[in-house]
């Protein structure tokens, strides 16, 4: 495995789906996913200039947070809320919140710590009974209930898409989440930016690009299978 070649072969390939839809090269976020990789892997990663990391398991991002530096931490896989106290602290950015109880349990835990955690909702417009997520007629109701919680702030949806060898058959689903994206943005919100739209991962990010992603999620391409 070399992580310099997986490096830049990811990063040409962002710049190409980039160019191919007429934006800006520095319109997505790469975020890799580290799950089970070691942090000296990780940090060979850093050094080719990865800046951002995403972690499924709180507890695995609490073991390695303070062996890999210089990156952003996000927090990408189902979140439960007794767990939401020990990563407050750690975090850039929630992608997962899909619940009120839970975005109750952020904001409390960040109040704890006088911080206002970026969050993302999180979308699951083929309601797959195996992934959390909101159903898409039930995001706007759902922002409804929370922009008044001041310690956490929506930045935009997230997405996890049915898992699939051919990416023409997710692009329905990153539409859908660009044209929701794009009609929450024209609300006026109070604490609320829709800025980010995380979708897209090794297997369907330059599709996800193509519509629209801001930020995509990349493990097996950088660091292997697991």
């Amino acid at each position: 495995m070399d992580i310099k070649e997986n490096m830049e072969l990811v990063q040409e390939r962002i710049k190409r789906s980039l160019l191919a839809s007429g934006r800006k090269q520095n319109d997505v976020t790469l975020i890799g996913v580290t799950k089970t990789v070691e942090p000296n892997i990780i940090n060979k990663a850093v050094t080719y200039g990865l800046s951002d990391i995403g972690e499924n398991r709180v507890q695995e991002l609490q073991s390695k947070y303070d062996r890999v530096e210089d990156v952003r931490w996000h927090m990408i896989g189902r979140l439960q809320r007794n767990k939401v106290r020990h990563l407050v602290d750690k975090v850039y950015m929630i992608h997962s919140l899909y619940s009120l109880p839970l975005a109750k349990e952020i904001n409390r835990q960040a109040e704890r710590i006088d911080k206002v955690i970026p969050v993302l909702v999180q979308v699951n417009p083929a309601n797959e009974k195996t992934k959390t997520g909101l159903p898409c007629e039930e995001v706007i109701p759902f922002i409804e209930t929370i922009y008044n919680l001041k310690h956490i702030k929506v930045m935009g949806l997230m997405l996890i898409a049915p898992l699939t060898d051919d990416p023409e058959t997710v692009r329905p689903y990153f539409m859908v989440m660009k044209q929701l994206f794009d009609g929450l943005k024209q609300d006026d919100y109070p604490h609320i930016e829709m800025k980010h739209l995380s979708m897209g991962m090794s297997n369907d990010y330059e599709t996800a690009i193509e519509e629209g992603s801001t930020m995509v999620r990349i493990g097996t391409a950088i660091f292997g299978r697991r």
